[in-house]
């Protein structure tokens, strides 16, 4: 449990509590103290969860640890958030370094994204479907703006109010948690699926509800996810490049197919989806960018 809480429930990058973690981390690897769960290898390990910020001077200096170097390197390789580190890594380089100069080539083959899973060819979902317009007070509304922060909490208060095909727990209050359970209880990953999805103003927390039910957990990174499946008759733009940063599949099809509660077959690389049951082809699409798959494969539009 203890082990489980530093490596999953402290949030990374520059917030305090990455700070105490990071420094944390860093006395084990210094000698500086000791903990009977962590050693110096997983030390290392979970400082390269951490994204970047506080963790990166440590990991940079241990290019210098015969030892440890080839842990540290193993762990930066996949690590985009340098910023001014990069030149000390370079320096490294220059002078002779080579678990530096391994990491620097690692960068330039861009093996932190050739080594991610490409978008499968196939994917079985289960439907979740809104009729209509969705706007982004549906999916964040704005009485529930307090609770924002905090994405499991906010992510409550999605479809809070009746509407048709769905069900609040609590109307006005709690939003259809029971029913996206149920369809859950099919065995498959939900799509969010829309006539029109996304409308409104450019809520990141909109984002944040949709995928909290339909994404995927991210190591290391506690109350978030990515990942998942939106197709809209219409995506609004914003909502659209958001869905894109947060590495979303997110696409335009017609959906007066495609039903709550239908499992059914997406394959982006056809731009067809079929019914898993028939077989049958039900909409096809074309994606807006040629890169949005790799987009996907990066795990969001900015990395």
């Amino acid at each position: 449990m203890l082990l489980d809480l530093i490596t999953n429930r402290v949030p990374p990058g520059v917030d305090e509590a990455a700070y105490v973690k990071a420094a944390f981390l860093s006395a084990i690897l210094k000698n500086e103290t000791t903990s009977p769960l962590i050693d110096k290898p997983l030390a290392i390990k979970l400082l390269g969860m951490m994204l970047g910020g506080y963790n990166i001077e440590t990991l940079v200096n241990l290019l210098d640890d015969k030892t440890l170097a080839p842990l540290a390197a193993k762990e930066l390789k996949h690590t985009l958030l340098m910023f001014d580190a990069f030149h000390d890594v370079e320096e490294k380089v220059k002078a002779g370094n080579p678990h530096a100069k391994e990491l620097m080539q690692s960068w330039a083959d861009a093996e932190w994204f050739t080594s991610k899973p490409k978008v499968p060819e196939s994917t079985k979902l289960t439907v979740f479907k809104v009729t209509g317009e969705t706007n982004t007070d549906d999916l964040s509304p704005a009485p529930d703006a307090w609770s924002r922060p905090d994405i499991p909490l906010h992510a409550l208060a999605m479809f809070k109010m009746a509407r048709d095909g769905i069900t609040p727990d609590e109307q006005g209050k709690v939003g259809p948690i029971k029913q996206i359970a149920a369809l859950k209880t099919k065995g498959y990953p939900l799509v969010f699926v829309g006539d029109v999805v996304g409308t409104g103003s450019s809520r990141k927390s909109a984002t944040n509800s949709v995928l909290w039910f339909i994404g995927d957990d991210i190591p290391g990174v506690p109350n978030k996810r990515t990942g998942g499946v939106c197709i809209g008759g219409k995506v609004a733009p914003i909502f659209y490049n958001t869905m894109e940063d947060a590495g979303a599949l997110v696409f335009e099809a017609p959906v007066d197919n495609l039903n709550m509660g239908d499992v059914i077959d997406v394959r982006p690389y056809e731009g067809k989806i079929l019914n898993a049951t028939t077989g049958a082809v039900i909409s096809e699409f074309e994606l807006k960018s040629d890169v949005l798959l790799d987009e996907v494969q990066a795990g969001g539009r900015i990395p």
